[in-house]
């Protein structure tokens, strides 16, 4: 199945404030129960385990209302890790207006921050989004403001996901997400083509797995930890 890239209305906020509302609710939902949290909770475990750490530093980027992050931080707390999470995203009006967790507005492709800033630099659901050329450029972004890797929890483009998606469209509860969950699945990445996108970047190692219904976990290491 070919890559096809295609507007996503959410992005550009292209709807009412009720159906952008209720679109976001459609998103939560996703995160919940189709994959979103478990993912990010896995990955960041998967780094304090490797790491040996129990607290690390992440930047959340093109983070939104900062949901996913904020769920896997509050289950990873009561598994003894405690993340401190930093929030960034290209629009202020994106970001939660309450929380405990710091609020950036910044570029993702530069992001704002000297080298080695953060533990873990992450993202979900906001690879697709970008050109191959972009995906490079933000994993180089990434793993520079990294101590270190870069994770990503993004969409596995397949056919099967794609019917999925249709088939859900009845239960969305706009017409935003009924345009927009198609279209992410069009445009996302395959495992193997983020890999190659991560070497390019720089990557010095990649822990690359799919998760469930087409969720994809990433680690990017920015150095190899010893054994």
């Amino acid at each position: 199945m070919k890559r096809r890239p295609i507007a996503e209305l959410l992005d550009t906020d292209s709807g009412t404030p009720d159906e952008i509302t209720a679109s976001l609710r459609d998103l939560q939902s996703f995160n919940q129960r189709l994959g979103g949290v478990s993912t990010t909770h896995h990955l960041v475990d998967r780094v304090a385990r490797r790491m040996n750490a129990s607290e690390l530093s992440m930047l959340e980027v093109a983070a939104g209302a900062g949901y996913v992050p904020s769920c896997a931080a509050l289950s990873l707390k009561a598994a003894g890790i405690r993340v401190a999470i930093t929030l960034l995203d290209r629009a202020a009006t994106h970001l939660p207006n309450n929380g405990t967790s710091r609020k950036i507005v910044g570029d993702a492709l530069t992001l704002p921050f000297a080298d080695s800033t953060f533990d873990i630099v992450s993202s979900s659901l906001f690879v697709h989004h970008l050109s191959p050329e972009q995906v490079i450029q933000f994993i180089r972004e990434s793993l520079r403001v990294s101590r270190i890797a870069v994770l990503v929890n993004d969409l596995v483009r397949h056919r099967a996901h794609l019917l999925l998606a249709y088939a859900g469209v009845p239960l969305y509860r706009s017409r935003i997400t009924r345009n927009d969950a198609p279209a992410s699945v069009k445009q996302a990445y395959t495992i193997q083509e983020l890999q190659e996108f991560l070497n390019k970047g720089g990557a010095a190692e990649i822990d690359a797995r799919q998760f469930f219904l087409f969720r994809m976990g990433v680690i990017a290491w920015k150095r190899v930890p010893s054994a």
